[in-house]
């Protein structure tokens, strides 16, 4: 069988053609992804939708590149991660494209409680081996958190964290902002707040792919990909 091939625009951000995910236990196999094919522009604000299981996280992480696919191929930032099923960036180019391009955003904030929240901002600094204090101040100003700065995780709303963890996602200037289930541990109030936020950083040319199973925050996006079963569905 041919493997399917790009088609070739060094200006996306991300693109999978014919993309496949399978996880081995034992002798059973899952198949979490089936036959992807798909790109994203820059400045596009894409929303993957489907219910639990349907795949979203999967592709997330294969957008990414916190994981490899096992079929088909895979293109991050310009740089070929798989192709025809085999992967082309070893793990080290894997991190640093990482490092530098890409933002992640998860349900669970993941802050570090010991840590005020402009330290949380600056974490990912010490991987790049970079510091920059100042442009953590100013994405928690840009997110609303400028009163918090020296507040910990303990002594904030789930809201506030979760803002903490957008402002963390963008401290290293990422072009490719990945969104699983942002909204999924705050109230409706809240989910819209952080919603417009969304809005205000795309609006400003950042790509954000946003995965959800709520079908009203879905219906405000623009763009959006249905997942069944590991499969692109039309108008799910």
């Amino acid at each position: 069988m041919t493997e399917p091939a790009f088609d070739v625009q060094l200006s996306l951000v991300a693109e999978a053609a014919g993309m496949g995910k399978i996880y081995r236990r034992g002798a059973e196999e899952i198949h979490a992804l089936r036959e992807i094919s798909v790109a994203f522009a820059p400045g596009e604000f894409t929303c993957v939708l489907g219910p639990s299981g349907a795949g979203k996280t999967t592709l997330l992480n294969l957008l990414g590149v916190m994981d490899v696919p096992t079929s088909g191929a895979l293109r991050v930032a310009g740089t070929t991660i798989a192709d025809a099923g085999r992967v082309r960036l070893a793990e080290g180019g894997r991190d640093r494209l990482r490092r530098e391009n890409i933002g992640f955003i998860f349900t669970e904030f993941f802050l570090l409680p010991t840590l005020t929240a402009v330290e949380n901002v600056q974490l990912p600094l010490l991987w790049a081996e970079k510091d920059d204090h100042s442009y953590a101040v100013e994405l928690l100003e840009r997110v609303g958190l400028g009163h918090r700065l020296t507040h910990r995780p303990t002594e904030m709303s789930g809201g506030e964290m979760q803002r903490v963890a957008i402002a963390r996602a963008l401290i290293n200037r990422p072009r490719l902002l990945l969104a699983d289930e942002p909204t999924g541990n705050v109230d409706t109030k809240t989910r819209d707040g952080i919603f417009d936020l969304f809005r205000e950083l795309n609006a400003d040319g950042l790509t954000i792919v946003l995965a959800t199973h709520d079908g009203e925050l879905a219906a405000r996006i623009d763009r959006v990909i249905h997942l069944r079963e590991g499969r692109i569905v039309e108008g799910a």
